[in-house]
């Protein structure tokens, strides 16, 4: 395992099952996590707050994980900045068995994967900058900041002539109209 900034080492607590270790790490994102219209950028600060708990077959890390994720509001494109908090959960097994998916290496954890899940399964498919944004006018190009008015119905001209029937018969009185039927 290559040493990477989600890289723990957890050597104190191996083989001392019962042992805890509570650290607070301050990650600095090496490349971008989340490829939607939100993500956190290459360079983001990421702040964790992990518990290692030292069990008889591996660690257990908690975490509580937060940072501000960068993108674009997917209704008017504006550059937008949102904070983000999320937990983890992972048990790292000392030795790598069928089903295992994180392994303790060279007596380190690394955080990467479990903090990588709970940040894309968290964010949202169409951020927006705020709650009631109701995106760019399709003529100008400009921000809304007002609903567009209701268009009105546009007749179109194949149809024209049958609106020119439509009127001709509402000017026939009803007498007439049952003579004719």
């Amino acid at each position: 395992m290559t040493t990477s900034p989600y890289a723990v080492n957890v050597a104190t607590l191996i083989n001392r099952p019962g042992t805890m270790q509570e650290m607070q790490l301050s990650i600095t994102v090496p490349e971008r996590i989340g490829e939607g219209m939100i993500y956190f950028d290459t360079g983001a600060e990421l702040e964790v707050e992990l518990r290692l708990e030292s069990l008889v077959d591996g660690v257990l890390a908690t975490a509580d994980v937060s940072g501000v994720l960068t993108g674009q509001c997917s209704r008017c494109l504006q550059d937008i900045e949102q904070p983000w908090s999320g937990n983890i959960t992972e048990l790292y097994t000392f030795e790598n068995e069928e089903g295992t998916e994180y392994v303790v290496q060279q007596d380190l954890l690394d955080l990467e994967g479990p903090i990588r899940d709970a940040v894309v399964l968290d964010l949202p498919f169409q951020p927006l900058c705020e709650p009631g944004c109701l995106g760019l006018d399709p003529e100008t190009g400009e921000k809304l900041t007002e609903p567009l008015p209701e268009p009105e119905d546009i007749i179109d001209p194949r149809w024209e002539q049958l609106k020119g029937l439509l009127e001709s018969s509402d000017s026939v009185p009803s007498e007439q109209r049952e003579d004719r039927a």
